[in-house]
Protein backbone atom coordinates (compact mmCIF):
# COMPACT_ATOMS: atom_id res chain seq x y z
CA UNK A 1 0.00 0.00 0.00
CA UNK A 2 2.57 2.62 0.78
CA UNK A 3 4.51 1.77 -2.53
CA UNK A 4 1.86 2.52 -4.68
CA UNK A 5 0.64 5.62 -2.85
CA UNK A 6 4.03 6.77 -3.29
CA UNK A 7 3.75 6.31 -6.83
CA UNK A 8 0.88 7.68 -7.45
CA UNK A 9 1.52 10.99 -5.13
CA UNK A 10 5.02 11.48 -7.30
CA UNK A 11 3.19 10.82 -10.87
CA UNK A 12 0.49 13.66 -9.28
CA UNK A 13 2.76 16.10 -8.85
CA UNK A 14 4.97 16.01 -12.06
CA UNK A 15 1.46 16.87 -13.85
CA UNK A 16 0.21 19.44 -12.19
CA UNK A 17 3.92 20.96 -12.31
CA UNK A 18 3.82 20.28 -16.24
CA UNK A 19 0.52 21.76 -16.54
CA UNK A 20 1.58 25.04 -13.95
CA UNK A 21 4.79 25.45 -16.68
CA UNK A 22 2.52 25.23 -19.60
CA UNK A 23 -0.28 28.13 -18.37
CA UNK A 24 0.81 31.50 -19.26
CA UNK A 25 3.11 33.70 -16.85
CA UNK A 26 1.20 37.11 -15.61
CA UNK A 27 2.91 39.48 -13.33
CA UNK A 28 2.35 43.10 -12.26
CA UNK A 29 4.69 46.13 -13.93
CA UNK A 30 7.35 46.98 -12.08
CA UNK A 31 6.38 50.58 -10.38
CA UNK A 32 10.03 51.68 -12.23
CA UNK A 33 9.53 50.49 -15.79
CA UNK A 34 7.52 53.18 -18.10
CA UNK A 35 3.91 52.11 -18.64
CA UNK A 36 3.57 51.38 -22.89
CA UNK A 37 0.76 53.46 -23.39
CA UNK A 38 2.98 56.49 -22.24
CA UNK A 39 5.67 55.39 -24.57
CA UNK A 40 3.41 55.06 -27.97
CA UNK A 41 1.50 58.43 -27.00
CA UNK A 42 5.16 60.18 -27.14
CA UNK A 43 6.14 58.43 -30.69
CA UNK A 44 2.74 59.38 -32.34
CA UNK A 45 3.06 63.20 -30.81
CA UNK A 46 7.12 63.62 -32.46
CA UNK A 47 5.37 64.58 -36.36
CA UNK A 48 3.41 67.12 -34.77
CA UNK A 49 6.28 68.49 -32.01
CA UNK A 50 8.36 68.79 -35.49
CA UNK A 51 5.84 70.36 -37.54
CA UNK A 52 5.75 73.06 -34.69
CA UNK A 53 9.49 73.68 -34.34
CA UNK A 54 9.59 74.02 -38.07
CA UNK A 55 5.97 76.42 -38.41
CA UNK A 56 8.07 78.54 -35.60
CA UNK A 57 11.53 78.87 -37.05
CA UNK A 58 9.75 80.14 -40.15
CA UNK A 59 7.40 82.54 -38.27
CA UNK A 60 10.73 84.46 -36.34
CA UNK A 61 13.04 84.28 -39.65
CA UNK A 62 10.11 85.84 -41.38
CA UNK A 63 9.33 88.28 -38.75
CA UNK A 64 12.83 89.23 -36.89
CA UNK A 65 12.53 91.07 -33.22
CA UNK A 66 15.48 93.38 -34.02
CA UNK A 67 16.81 94.53 -37.19
CA UNK A 68 20.30 93.20 -37.72
CA UNK A 69 23.74 94.98 -38.11
CA UNK A 70 24.67 95.71 -40.74
CA UNK A 71 27.58 93.75 -42.16
CA UNK A 72 30.96 95.53 -41.91
CA UNK A 73 33.56 95.09 -45.43
CA UNK A 74 36.70 95.02 -44.68
CA UNK A 75 39.03 96.01 -47.77
CA UNK A 76 41.34 93.95 -48.82
CA UNK A 77 45.56 94.29 -49.12
CA UNK A 78 47.36 93.50 -50.76
CA UNK A 79 49.95 93.15 -48.35
CA UNK A 80 50.86 89.42 -47.40
CA UNK A 81 51.06 90.29 -43.47
CA UNK A 82 46.92 90.94 -44.23
CA UNK A 83 46.64 87.26 -44.66
CA UNK A 84 44.08 85.17 -42.79
CA UNK A 85 46.77 83.85 -40.43
CA UNK A 86 48.59 86.98 -39.17
CA UNK A 87 49.09 87.60 -36.03
CA UNK A 88 46.46 90.33 -34.06
CA UNK A 89 47.69 93.85 -33.72
CA UNK A 90 46.02 95.11 -31.59
CA UNK A 91 42.29 96.08 -30.82
CA UNK A 92 40.69 98.24 -32.80
CA UNK A 93 39.83 101.63 -31.45
CA UNK A 94 35.94 102.16 -32.04
CA UNK A 95 35.41 105.18 -34.90
CA UNK A 96 32.70 106.85 -35.94
CA UNK A 97 30.08 105.69 -38.36
CA UNK A 98 31.40 106.47 -41.91
CA UNK A 99 29.81 105.70 -45.35
CA UNK A 100 32.84 105.45 -48.28
CA UNK A 101 30.52 105.63 -51.34
CA UNK A 102 33.12 104.98 -53.31
CA UNK A 103 33.95 106.41 -57.45
CA UNK A 104 33.92 110.28 -57.84
CA UNK A 105 30.53 112.40 -57.32
CA UNK A 106 27.34 111.50 -55.13
CA UNK A 107 26.11 109.91 -57.83
CA UNK A 108 29.19 107.04 -57.32
CA UNK A 109 28.65 103.20 -57.82
CA UNK A 110 30.85 101.92 -55.04
CA UNK A 111 29.28 99.75 -51.75
CA UNK A 112 29.55 101.26 -48.72
CA UNK A 113 31.35 100.84 -45.39
CA UNK A 114 29.96 101.23 -42.80
CA UNK A 115 31.09 101.16 -39.07
CA UNK A 116 29.14 100.69 -35.71
CA UNK A 117 29.53 102.62 -33.30
CA UNK A 118 27.44 102.82 -29.87
CA UNK A 119 26.76 106.40 -29.33
CA UNK A 120 28.16 106.63 -25.73
CA UNK A 121 31.34 106.56 -26.80
CA UNK A 122 32.01 108.88 -30.01
CA UNK A 123 34.73 111.26 -29.82
CA UNK A 124 36.53 109.36 -26.58
CA UNK A 125 39.64 110.87 -25.52
CA UNK A 126 42.94 108.84 -25.54
CA UNK A 127 44.35 106.56 -22.63
CA UNK A 128 47.76 107.66 -22.11
CA UNK A 129 50.81 106.21 -19.37
CA UNK A 130 53.41 107.69 -19.46
CA UNK A 131 55.84 105.75 -17.02
CA UNK A 132 58.47 107.36 -15.25
CA UNK A 133 56.65 110.81 -15.96
CA UNK A 134 57.17 112.75 -13.34
CA UNK A 135 61.00 112.82 -14.37
CA UNK A 136 62.47 114.86 -17.01
CA UNK A 137 61.59 114.43 -20.03
CA UNK A 138 58.54 112.55 -18.96
CA UNK A 139 56.72 115.83 -17.29
CA UNK A 140 57.33 117.58 -20.60
CA UNK A 141 55.81 114.94 -22.34
CA UNK A 142 52.43 114.73 -19.94
CA UNK A 143 52.68 118.69 -20.60
CA UNK A 144 52.32 117.93 -24.32
CA UNK A 145 49.49 115.27 -23.94
CA UNK A 146 47.31 117.41 -21.55
CA UNK A 147 47.67 119.92 -23.91
CA UNK A 148 46.41 117.79 -26.77
CA UNK A 149 43.42 116.56 -24.77
CA UNK A 150 44.45 113.51 -23.48
CA UNK A 151 43.70 111.14 -20.33
CA UNK A 152 47.04 110.99 -18.81
CA UNK A 153 48.39 108.23 -16.18
CA UNK A 154 51.86 108.63 -14.76
CA UNK A 155 52.94 106.07 -13.04
CA UNK A 156 56.56 106.77 -11.43
CA UNK A 157 58.49 105.75 -8.16
CA UNK A 158 60.33 109.02 -7.36
CA UNK A 159 63.41 107.82 -7.43
CA UNK A 160 64.54 110.61 -10.06
CA UNK A 161 61.15 112.23 -10.60
CA UNK A 162 59.99 115.15 -8.87
CA UNK A 163 56.49 115.89 -7.89
CA UNK A 164 57.24 119.46 -8.74
CA UNK A 165 57.27 118.76 -12.10
CA UNK A 166 53.68 117.86 -12.06
CA UNK A 167 51.88 120.30 -9.47
CA UNK A 168 50.66 122.51 -12.60
CA UNK A 169 48.32 119.34 -13.30
CA UNK A 170 47.08 118.34 -10.03
CA UNK A 171 43.37 118.90 -9.56
CA UNK A 172 43.02 117.99 -13.65
CA UNK A 173 40.33 115.63 -14.02
CA UNK A 174 42.27 114.54 -17.30
CA UNK A 175 45.70 113.36 -15.01
CA UNK A 176 46.10 110.69 -12.56
CA UNK A 177 49.18 109.99 -10.66
CA UNK A 178 50.29 106.68 -9.23
CA UNK A 179 53.08 106.09 -7.22
CA UNK A 180 54.38 102.78 -8.26
CA UNK A 181 57.96 100.67 -9.42
CA UNK A 182 57.53 99.15 -12.48
CA UNK A 183 59.25 96.33 -11.73
CA UNK A 184 55.93 95.34 -10.30
CA UNK A 185 53.53 94.61 -12.67
CA UNK A 186 50.63 97.06 -12.77
CA UNK A 187 46.98 96.78 -14.28
CA UNK A 188 45.19 99.63 -16.41
CA UNK A 189 43.05 100.45 -18.86
CA UNK A 190 44.90 102.60 -21.52
CA UNK A 191 45.61 102.82 -25.54
CA UNK A 192 48.80 103.86 -25.53
CA UNK A 193 52.22 103.56 -23.27
CA UNK A 194 54.91 105.59 -22.91
CA UNK A 195 57.79 103.84 -21.05
CA UNK A 196 60.46 106.27 -20.19
CA UNK A 197 60.36 104.72 -16.37
CA UNK A 198 64.70 103.93 -15.98
CA UNK A 199 67.42 106.52 -14.49
CA UNK A 200 69.15 107.92 -17.77
CA UNK A 201 72.31 108.94 -15.48
CA UNK A 202 75.60 107.03 -14.15
CA UNK A 203 75.01 108.21 -10.95
CA UNK A 204 71.20 106.45 -10.17
CA UNK A 205 71.18 103.50 -12.92
CA UNK A 206 74.26 101.93 -11.37
CA UNK A 207 72.06 101.57 -8.10
CA UNK A 208 68.40 100.68 -9.72
CA UNK A 209 68.81 99.28 -13.10
CA UNK A 210 64.94 98.68 -14.01
CA UNK A 211 65.21 98.32 -18.32
CA UNK A 212 64.44 94.92 -17.95
CA UNK A 213 61.87 94.17 -16.00
CA UNK A 214 59.84 97.34 -16.14
CA UNK A 215 59.91 96.63 -19.94
CA UNK A 216 58.92 93.19 -19.55
CA UNK A 217 55.95 94.37 -17.33
CA UNK A 218 54.99 97.05 -19.34
CA UNK A 219 54.59 94.53 -22.64
CA UNK A 220 52.59 92.37 -20.73
CA UNK A 221 50.26 95.43 -20.13
CA UNK A 222 50.39 96.39 -23.53
CA UNK A 223 49.63 92.92 -24.34
CA UNK A 224 46.73 92.27 -21.99
CA UNK A 225 44.83 96.00 -23.12
CA UNK A 226 45.61 95.81 -26.08
CA UNK A 227 48.18 99.09 -25.81
CA UNK A 228 50.57 100.47 -28.54
CA UNK A 229 53.52 100.56 -26.71
CA UNK A 230 56.57 103.15 -27.12
CA UNK A 231 59.87 102.51 -25.68
CA UNK A 232 62.90 105.18 -24.74
CA UNK A 233 66.28 103.46 -25.61
CA UNK A 234 69.19 105.81 -25.69
CA UNK A 235 72.29 106.47 -27.81
CA UNK A 236 74.27 104.34 -25.59
CA UNK A 237 72.98 100.91 -27.08
CA UNK A 238 75.90 102.09 -29.95
CA UNK A 239 78.54 101.85 -27.05
CA UNK A 240 82.04 103.52 -27.98
CA UNK A 241 81.08 103.34 -31.72
CA UNK A 242 83.40 102.75 -34.35
CA UNK A 243 80.72 104.30 -36.72
CA UNK A 244 80.66 107.59 -36.85
CA UNK A 245 78.14 109.47 -37.51
CA UNK A 246 75.61 106.60 -35.89
CA UNK A 247 72.89 105.10 -37.96
CA UNK A 248 69.76 102.71 -36.87
CA UNK A 249 71.56 100.17 -38.91
CA UNK A 250 74.75 99.97 -36.46
CA UNK A 251 74.90 97.13 -34.26
CA UNK A 252 77.10 98.97 -31.57
CA UNK A 253 80.41 98.13 -29.90
CA UNK A 254 79.54 97.62 -26.08
CA UNK A 255 81.60 96.35 -23.03
CA UNK A 256 78.64 93.78 -21.64
CA UNK A 257 80.80 93.87 -18.90
CA UNK A 258 81.91 97.06 -17.96
CA UNK A 259 80.33 99.77 -15.27
CA UNK A 260 77.89 101.34 -17.50
CA UNK A 261 76.67 97.57 -19.25
CA UNK A 262 73.52 97.60 -16.66
CA UNK A 263 72.16 100.36 -18.38
CA UNK A 264 73.75 99.94 -22.53
CA UNK A 265 72.82 96.04 -22.18
CA UNK A 266 69.73 97.16 -20.58
CA UNK A 267 68.54 98.97 -22.97
CA UNK A 268 70.30 96.79 -25.93
CA UNK A 269 67.91 93.67 -24.13
CA UNK A 270 64.76 96.27 -23.87
CA UNK A 271 65.06 96.57 -27.89
CA UNK A 272 64.90 92.51 -28.31
CA UNK A 273 62.05 92.06 -25.55
CA UNK A 274 59.84 95.25 -27.88
CA UNK A 275 60.47 93.22 -31.03
CA UNK A 276 59.84 89.65 -29.86
CA UNK A 277 56.61 90.97 -28.28
CA UNK A 278 55.72 92.39 -31.64
CA UNK A 279 57.06 89.60 -33.70
CA UNK A 280 55.48 86.52 -31.62
CA UNK A 281 52.34 88.36 -29.76
CA UNK A 282 51.15 91.00 -32.69
CA UNK A 283 52.34 93.75 -30.10
CA UNK A 284 52.34 97.36 -31.82
CA UNK A 285 55.86 98.61 -30.60
CA UNK A 286 58.03 101.90 -31.57
CA UNK A 287 61.32 102.31 -30.59
CA UNK A 288 63.09 105.45 -30.30
CA UNK A 289 66.94 106.17 -29.63
CA UNK A 290 67.71 109.09 -27.20
CA UNK A 291 70.49 110.72 -27.71
CA UNK A 292 71.95 113.72 -25.22
CA UNK A 293 69.11 115.66 -24.18
CA UNK A 294 68.73 118.82 -22.16
CA UNK A 295 65.73 121.64 -20.48
CA UNK A 296 64.60 122.97 -17.65
CA UNK A 297 63.56 120.12 -14.55
CA UNK A 298 66.85 118.06 -15.25
CA UNK A 299 68.10 117.11 -12.05
CA UNK A 300 70.49 119.65 -10.25
CA UNK A 301 73.38 117.06 -9.85
CA UNK A 302 72.47 113.69 -11.69
CA UNK A 303 76.06 113.46 -13.08
CA UNK A 304 75.01 114.41 -16.84
CA UNK A 305 77.78 116.76 -18.58
CA UNK A 306 75.31 119.76 -19.32
CA UNK A 307 73.65 119.64 -15.83
CA UNK A 308 76.85 119.69 -14.08
CA UNK A 309 78.32 122.47 -16.12
CA UNK A 310 75.22 124.43 -15.74
CA UNK A 311 74.99 124.03 -11.95
CA UNK A 312 78.74 124.40 -11.52
CA UNK A 313 78.69 128.01 -13.14
CA UNK A 314 75.44 129.27 -11.51
CA UNK A 315 77.65 127.95 -7.79
CA UNK A 316 80.91 129.85 -9.03
CA UNK A 317 82.70 126.44 -8.61
CA UNK A 318 85.00 125.12 -11.94
CA UNK A 319 83.78 123.27 -14.75
CA UNK A 320 84.63 119.42 -14.40
CA UNK A 321 86.25 118.22 -17.61
CA UNK A 322 86.99 114.44 -17.74
CA UNK A 323 89.83 113.57 -19.93
CA UNK A 324 91.14 115.88 -22.53
CA UNK A 325 87.95 117.33 -23.23
CA UNK A 326 88.12 116.36 -26.68
CA UNK A 327 84.79 113.65 -26.66
CA UNK A 328 81.80 114.82 -28.55
CA UNK A 329 78.17 115.05 -28.14
CA UNK A 330 74.82 116.03 -29.69
CA UNK A 331 72.90 118.52 -27.72
CA UNK A 332 68.73 118.47 -28.32
CA UNK A 333 66.41 120.33 -26.27
CA UNK A 334 63.90 118.63 -24.40
CA UNK A 335 60.50 120.16 -26.52
CA UNK A 336 61.87 118.71 -29.67
CA UNK A 337 62.75 115.43 -28.14
CA UNK A 338 58.81 115.48 -26.82
CA UNK A 339 58.05 115.96 -30.43
CA UNK A 340 59.87 113.44 -32.15
CA UNK A 341 58.31 110.94 -29.36
CA UNK A 342 54.74 111.94 -30.51
CA UNK A 343 55.49 111.62 -33.79
CA UNK A 344 57.08 107.88 -33.53
CA UNK A 345 53.84 107.20 -31.42
CA UNK A 346 51.02 108.27 -33.56
CA UNK A 347 53.03 106.82 -36.74
CA UNK A 348 52.82 103.79 -38.24
CA UNK A 349 56.72 102.99 -37.94
CA UNK A 350 58.27 100.73 -35.40
CA UNK A 351 61.65 101.73 -35.68
CA UNK A 352 64.37 102.41 -33.83
CA UNK A 353 65.09 105.97 -35.07
CA UNK A 354 67.68 107.93 -33.73
CA UNK A 355 66.15 111.12 -32.47
CA UNK A 356 68.55 113.71 -31.55
CA UNK A 357 70.59 117.13 -32.23
CA UNK A 358 73.47 116.41 -34.92
CA UNK A 359 75.03 119.75 -34.19
CA UNK A 360 78.16 118.18 -32.41
CA UNK A 361 80.29 119.47 -29.77
CA UNK A 362 83.43 118.45 -27.79
CA UNK A 363 83.18 119.06 -24.00
CA UNK A 364 85.93 121.90 -24.71
CA UNK A 365 83.40 123.62 -26.44
CA UNK A 366 80.27 123.13 -24.54
CA UNK A 367 82.30 124.53 -21.53
CA UNK A 368 82.70 127.50 -23.24
CA UNK A 369 79.26 128.06 -24.12
CA UNK A 370 78.15 127.52 -20.48
CA UNK A 371 80.85 130.74 -19.94
CA UNK A 372 79.36 132.98 -22.01
CA UNK A 373 75.63 132.16 -21.17
CA UNK A 374 76.60 132.67 -17.52
CA UNK A 375 80.11 133.30 -16.21
CA UNK A 376 82.58 134.34 -18.56
CA UNK A 377 85.52 133.71 -15.75
CA UNK A 378 84.44 130.26 -14.76
CA UNK A 379 87.30 127.97 -14.32
CA UNK A 380 87.70 124.57 -16.27
CA UNK A 381 89.06 121.90 -13.91
CA UNK A 382 90.17 118.54 -15.92
CA UNK A 383 90.06 115.22 -14.12
CA UNK A 384 90.62 111.94 -15.07
CA UNK A 385 88.80 110.21 -17.42
CA UNK A 386 85.57 107.40 -16.34
CA UNK A 387 85.65 104.35 -17.32
CA UNK A 388 83.73 103.17 -21.30
CA UNK A 389 83.45 106.81 -21.70
CA UNK A 390 82.46 107.24 -25.30
CA UNK A 391 84.72 109.05 -27.42
CA UNK A 392 81.95 110.36 -30.14
CA UNK A 393 78.58 110.41 -30.35
CA UNK A 394 76.42 111.88 -32.79
CA UNK A 395 73.14 110.91 -34.41
CA UNK A 396 72.40 110.29 -37.86
CA UNK A 397 68.87 111.23 -38.27
CA UNK A 398 68.22 110.68 -42.08
CA UNK A 399 65.35 108.22 -41.36
CA UNK A 400 63.44 110.37 -39.10
CA UNK A 401 63.95 112.97 -41.52
CA UNK A 402 62.37 111.10 -43.81
CA UNK A 403 59.41 108.78 -42.28
CA UNK A 404 58.21 110.62 -39.87
CA UNK A 405 58.93 114.73 -40.93
CA UNK A 406 61.03 115.19 -37.64
CA UNK A 407 64.47 117.25 -37.04
CA UNK A 408 65.25 119.57 -34.20
CA UNK A 409 64.94 123.00 -34.21
CA UNK A 410 66.21 124.44 -30.92
CA UNK A 411 69.59 125.25 -31.62
CA UNK A 412 72.20 124.84 -28.14
CA UNK A 413 72.56 128.49 -27.73
CA UNK A 414 68.98 128.96 -27.76
CA UNK A 415 67.67 126.45 -25.94
CA UNK A 416 70.66 126.68 -22.52
CA UNK A 417 69.77 130.00 -21.08
CA UNK A 418 66.00 128.63 -20.77
CA UNK A 419 67.48 126.03 -19.05
CA UNK A 420 70.05 128.35 -16.86
CA UNK A 421 66.77 130.04 -15.58
CA UNK A 422 65.28 127.43 -14.30
CA UNK A 423 68.88 125.82 -12.42
CA UNK A 424 68.77 129.60 -10.82
CA UNK A 425 65.56 129.73 -9.76
CA UNK A 426 65.66 126.27 -8.08
CA UNK A 427 69.02 126.90 -7.02
CA UNK A 428 67.99 130.16 -5.01
CA UNK A 429 64.87 128.29 -3.50
CA UNK A 430 68.13 125.59 -2.24
CA UNK A 431 69.75 128.47 -0.92
CA UNK A 432 66.66 130.57 0.61
CA UNK A 433 65.99 127.50 2.12
CA UNK A 434 69.24 126.21 3.72
CA UNK A 435 69.83 129.86 5.36
CA UNK A 436 66.31 129.32 7.16
CA UNK A 437 66.72 126.07 8.05
CA UNK A 438 69.71 127.57 9.78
Amino acid sequence: MNTSFDSSELIHRQTRKHIQHNEPHYSSPSPTSPPKQTTNKIITNIPFILIGLTISSLFFYTFPLTKPYPTTHYPESSSSSSSLFSLPTRRILLEEPTTNTGGSGSGGGGGGIMTRVPGGVRGKRKRVVVTGGAGFVGSHLVDRLIERGDSVIVVDNMFTGRKDNLLHHIGNPNFELIRHDVVQPILLEVDQIYHLACPASPVYYKFNPTNVMGTLNMLGLAKRVGARFLLTSTSEVYGDPLQHPQAETYWGHVNPIGVRSCYDEGKRTAETLAMDYHRGAGIEVRIARIFNTYGPRMCLDDGRVVSNFVAQALRKEPLTVYGDGKQTRSFQYVSDLVEGLMRLMEGEHIGPFNLGNPGEFTMLELAQVVQETIDPNAKIEYRPNTEDDPHKRKPDISKAKELLGWQPTVSLREGLPRMVADFRQRLSGESKGSVSAA
